[in-house]
Formats: C-alpha cells, structure tokens, sequence
C-alpha cells in the first residue's frame, strides 16, 4: 500500500516541517523557561510560567502528534516500513516517548501557572528550575531523532532483511542499501545495544525528573 508521489511529498513535507517546528518550540520554550527562572522582574517572572501552559497546548503539543503522524503515515505509505530500519524504529521511539513525556509534564505546566498566578506567593516559589531541566532534555531527544531522520545508520532489522527480496524490485535504491549492513552486522548490533542503553538511560532520566517535578515547584 504505497503512497503516490503527491501525496508522499505532501506527507514528507508536513513531517519535515512539524518537526523542525517542534524543534524550534522547545527552544522557545527553554529561552521562556530560563527568562522565567533568571529575570528580576516579578511580572516577567510571573508572565512566563502563566503563558507556558497555553502556548504548550497550542504549539508543542499539536507540533508533536504531527510529527508523530506524519512520521508513522511516512513509513507505512513508503518502502522504508516502520519495523524495516533501526533507525525508524529508534525515531518513531523516541517521538513516541517525547509525545508522552510531554502530555505528562502538561498537568506540571498547569500547577506552575497556578502558582504564578497567585500573587501572594514568594518570588522564590514561582521560580522552577524544572522547564529547563525537561526542555534541554527534549531537545537533546529531538535532535537525536533528526540526526537519525538524516544519516539513517544502523542498517536493517531481522525484520527489514526478511523483507527484503520482496523490496528489492519495487525501490531499486533500497535494494543497494542493505548490502552494508551483512558486511558489518556484529558492528551494527554493537551500535544498536548502545542506542538502547542511551534511550533507556533517557528515559528513566525523564521519569525521575518528572516525580521530582512536584517537589521542585514547592521547593
């Protein structure tokens, strides 16, 4: 089930640009959050944690299911598949991990918003050091995944090589690549196991960050 080729670039398009979009967010979110925890002003202070929550929803979040959509219709509608390739598989995730992450972290946005609207709370307890944390780390997530999206290493999965006579005739450039990886299967296995470590050593960074998130707000 290939897609044709308008709707492919049409796909391929909205994938580049939601996520280059959610890139650029989480950027605009760190400077927010850095202005939020540095800044002098009490209504700066103030005005950045109470905007985080709105701006969230109406950017970050559509910004990542497209990203992720996109990203998933991309691979089912073209030959690169979505168990084919290491690299999609680690992409799609880590966009799936970063979309949950952030849907959690969003009640974290509500409770600094409450408390920044409360203007008998001290300054020093508007202030929350965790946007910054959780936006760094997001961002290291993001562009980890379009360093992927764009060098795609790791050649196949046992999955893709299975597939692969039947690929070989419908996507002749596809056909070339998976001679690399039978050369150097027992290197590319190496490289995967380290891919996994650092995902899931992200991954229980996130999860703790975010149960501490609480007691950061309070702190």
């Amino acid at each position: 089930m290939m897609m044709t080729p308008g709707l492919r670039r049409f796909t391929f398009t909205a994938h580049i640009t939601s996520s280059l979009g959610w890139v650029g967010a989480v950027m605009a979110f760190l400077a927010l959050a850095v202005i939020g925890f540095t800044s002098d002003d009490e209504l700066t202070v103030r005005g950045a944690y109470l905007v985080m929550a709105p701006a969230a929803w109406f950017v970050l979040v559509p910004l990542a299911h497209a990203s992720l959509l996109s990203g998933i219709a991309l691979s089912l509608g073209t030959t690169w598949g979505l168990f084919r390739h290491y690299w999609v598989v680690l992409k799609l995730l880590i966009t799936v991990f970063a979309t949950v992450i952030l849907l959690i972290y969003m009640g974290t946005f509500r409770q600094m918003a409450g408390v920044a609207a409360d203007p008998v709370v001290d300054l020093s307890v508007v202030r929350n050091a965790s946007p910054i944390v959780h936006a760094i780390l997001a961002l290291v997530l993001l562009l980890v995944a379009t360093v992927l999206g764009i060098y795609k290493p790791f050649g196949m999965t046992a999955y893709g090589t299975g597939k692969q006579p039947d690929q070989r005739q419908a996507f002749s450039p596809a056909a070339s690549r998976p001679q690399a990886p039978r050369t150097a299967a027992p290197h590319t296995a190496l490289w995967v196991y380290v891919a996994g470590i650092i995902a899931i050593a992200a991954l229980l960074l996130f999860v703790i960050l975010h149960l501490l998130g609480g007691s950061l707000s309070h702190h």
